[in-house]
Order: structure tokens, then sequence, then C-alpha cells
């Protein structure tokens, strides 16, 4: 059961996470309409991540519980220390580490500078590729079942397009905040 556990909350974290990055990557982009304005986003987005933390919390605790493994603690926060495929295992552990980076600056954004704030949520998108090496390295067979692998590309599209969305989009907003900033 543990094993089920593990896999199943791996997999529903993955589907959480691609939505939260989808849904930052369109907050930053200042994509609203008058059905989902910017600050419900912003407030999906937040909530998002704090599901994606529980699930993250249920994977890990039922991996290391699960006695097969021989997954320790530790194994979850400091990276490449496992006996259990160390290094797609440390990638796990790099993820999680990040997205905790996110979580608490997030938490303390308006007593930090924006600059550090921004650079943590900017390194949050190398968080997304590290996760699906994690997923696809230490899956087993599970990562080579075919819905495994279409979910996994379907989450991959989301984010590039995405992330590819609010790099290529300048919302009026910003292009004239640059303005001003460059004549002065």
């Amino acid at each position: 059961m543990l094993w089920f556990t593990s896999r199943a909350t791996g997999l529903v974290s993955l589907l959480l996470i691609t939505a939260t990055v989808v849904l930052g990557a369109s907050h930053s982009g200042r994509v609203a309409s008058t059905g989902w304005p910017r600050f419900t986003l912003h407030a999906v987005h937040r909530n998002l991540s704090l599901l994606t933390l529980a699930f993250l919390v249920v994977h890990i605790a039922t991996a290391i519980v699960d006695p097969y493994a021989k997954i320790a603690w530790l194994d979850a926060v400091v990276p490449f220390t496992s006996v259990y495929h160390p290094f797609v295992l440390g990638l796990g552990a790099v993820a999680f580490d990040l997205l905790l980076a996110v979580l608490v600056t997030s938490m303390l954004r308006g007593r930090i500078p924006l600059g550090l704030w921004r650079g943590v949520h900017v390194a949050s998108y190398a968080m997304f590729p590290v996760v699906v090496w994690h997923g696809l390295g230490i899956g087993g067979g599970d990562s080579t079942l075919w819905w495994v692998i279409a979910l996994t590309v379907a989450c991959c599209v989301a984010v590039v397009g995405a992330a590819a969305r609010r790099v290529l989009t300048r919302h009026p907003d910003a292009v004239a905040r640059r303005a001003v900033g460059s004549v002065r």
C-alpha cells in the first residue's frame, strides 16, 4: 500500500507542480480576464503551491516509511546522500528544497528584497525538469507505462508553453515602466 501511495502522490504532485508553474507564469505575465482577475490567479497559484507541498509530504513520507528502498528522512532534504538511487533521489531532494525556498521566500516577500524573491521564483523554473527527471528516473516500471509517459509529456508541453508565452509576452504596463525607467 505504501508503494502505491508513494507512486500515486508522486504523479499527482507532478500535475500540481505543472498547474502551479503554469499559473505562476500566467500571473507574472499579467494574464487576466473578467472571470479570472489577477488576484484570483494569485490566490489559486498560492493555494496550489500549498496543496503541492501537502502531496509531496505524503509522497516523501510514504517512500521513507516503505521498508523496500530504505530511504532516510535526511535523504529527502540533503541531496545525493541516499543509498537507494542516490542521483535520481537526490534530484527529488533538490526539487523539494527549491520548493521550500520558494514557499519560505513567498511567506517573507514583504520582508526581503524583491530581487531575492524574484530570483528564487525564477530559479523555480529549473525545478520542473529536475522533477521530471526524478520521476522518470526513479519510477521503475511505472515510468515506462504509456499513460505515465503521455502525462509527463503533456505536463512538459504545458510548462514550456506557459514559460514561452511568459517570455514572449510584453504587457503594456511593463513596457511603460521600462520606458520611464530608461528616461531617468
